[in-house]
């Protein structure tokens, strides 16, 4: 085995702009170091190839039949790397970035993918993933660091997380177009009792938020009929199977062919949408983006 010779990456790049200089004071002035430093490197190189690459005088500079031979081996080498580093460049825009969301279903399936769309619109490489779970799981999904961030109404008193508010959702009642309210601009709670009511089970959020709410204004709601996810109340809703009271993002578009929504008051309740991550801990830059494009985005809604 051939003896491997040690020499510094900035002593080869000072070599070859003396070379394109011919003049080792120019060099040094373009590599923005002094020209006592740039001799320094090209001796350090001489010495650890033990060979003489330049014929030097005070006026000019000119390569040895060994520096001439120098040249020509490193230039290959030279541009060898360069296509290394192009081609490492174009497979990393090529490569295929994940970015994984926990997000509560109520603000998946209306709210979410219009940020989705204008931030992939943009970027080809992205793909997102979206796991959508209830409040409780999207809360231990991002402490636990399985998803890069959450979207949540609740986390705002978690110590290892941090909570921004994106948006306030007032909850709405849910019913068909051809329904007695639906042209009513506003609902008392108390209203909806009697009426043929779908919700959530007991266990969710939003079902815990709503009765703590309505409890402290005397106001009782019996469901006929539940479901898991705020989403499934709305389709049952949509089905003419009964009317719901449901956070306003869980509803679609105010020109939906089917659906009205009207504001329910006495009490007026609200919940607070935000960005959930862990404290302290860094967003790979994809990531990070999305998360600052959503920040950006709800500001000016």
């Amino acid at each position: 085995m051939g003896l491997r010779k040690k020499f510094k990456l900035l002593e080869i790049e000072s070599f070859l702009k003396a070379v394109e200089t011919k003049n080792f004071k120019l060099a040094a002035d373009k590599m923005h170091i002094s020209a006592p430093a740039f001799t320094r490197r090209i001796q350090n190189l001489e010495n650890s190839l033990g060979v003489k690459l330049f014929e030097r005088n005070t006026r000019s500079i000119e390569l040895t039949v060994t520096g001439r031979e120098f040249y020509r081996e490193v230039s290959q080498w030279i541009d060898g790397f360069d296509h290394i580093v192009a081609k490492s460049s174009a497979l990393q825009q090529q490569r295929t970035i994940t970015i994984t969301i926990a997000c509560v279903p109520s603000v998946a399936y209306y709210f979410l993918p219009k940020y989705i769309s204008a931030f992939t619109s943009t970027r080809g490489n992205v793909r997102i993933n979206v796991f959508d779970a209830s409040a409780n799981d999207v809360l231990i999904a991002v402490s636990k660091g399985e998803v890069d961030f959450g979207i949540n109404f609740i986390g705002n008193q978690e110590l290892d997380l941090d909570f921004l508010p994106i948006a306030t959702d007032q909850f709405v009642l849910a019913c068909r177009q051809d329904h007695p309210l639906a042209q009513r601009k506003r609902i008392d709670w108390k209203e909806l009792e009697g009426l043929t009511l779908i919700g959530v089970g007991k266990t969710s959020g939003n079902r815990v938020l709503q009765d703590i709410a309505l409890a402290s204004h005397g106001v009782s709601l019996a469901l006929q009929f539940e479901a898991k996810h705020v989403t499934t109340v709305v389709g049952m809703v949509e089905a003419g199977i009964g009317v719901a009271a449901v956070p306003s993002l869980a509803m679609p578009a105010l020109n939906h062919p089917v659906l009205a929504s009207v504001p329910l008051v006495a009490p007026k309740v609200t919940r607070n949408i935000g960005l959930i991550k862990r404290k302290g801990m860094a967003l790979e830059e994809t990531a990070q983006d999305f998360y600052d494009a959503i920040l950006r985005a709800s500001a000016v809604e």
